[in-house]
């Protein structure tokens, strides 16, 4: 009797765990956690040419992986890939291949904005990124 109550019992807890784990699916916590995910403007200013709005568009996949393109509005350009993307916070790292362009920033503590560099061929500018509304 008290084996069938033991086993009983198990059985109880683990349809409980699965339950409860089923509710809330892993990888939509994880995606749900990044929050670089979103639309970020910002301004480069090489000085003596004219200045150039971007926007940058993050995603997160089921899984978490991060993925972007970049809009230049005053170039009449949109859907640059972003080829390679990491983001450990506070720290976001992005390439896009077709541009030659780098960002390497950092996160604000309100997750607002990220002061970064943007390197390109022959330039290197100060970028602030910020939250688009």
């Amino acid at each position: 009797m008290r084996k069938l109550r033991a086993s009983s019992f198990a059985l109880c807890i683990a349809l409980a765990l699965m339950l409860g784990l089923s509710i809330v699916p892993a990888p939509t916590m994880a995606a749900d956690a990044q929050p670089i995910v979103g639309d970020w403007e910002g301004t480069l200013d090489p000085g003596a040419q004219a200045k150039k709005r971007i926007v940058v568009h993050i995603s997160a996949a089921q899984d978490g992986t991060l993925s972007g393109t970049i809009d230049y509005p005053d170039q009449e350009t949109s859907g640059s890939l972003i080829t390679a993307i990491t983001y450990k916070e506070p720290a976001l790292h992005f390439e896009s291949n077709p541009s030659q362009s780098v960002y390497d920033g950092t996160m604000n503590k309100d997750n607002s904005e990220i002061t970064g560099t943007w390197k390109q061929p022959g330039a290197s500018l100060n970028v602030i990124l910020k939250r688009a509304p």
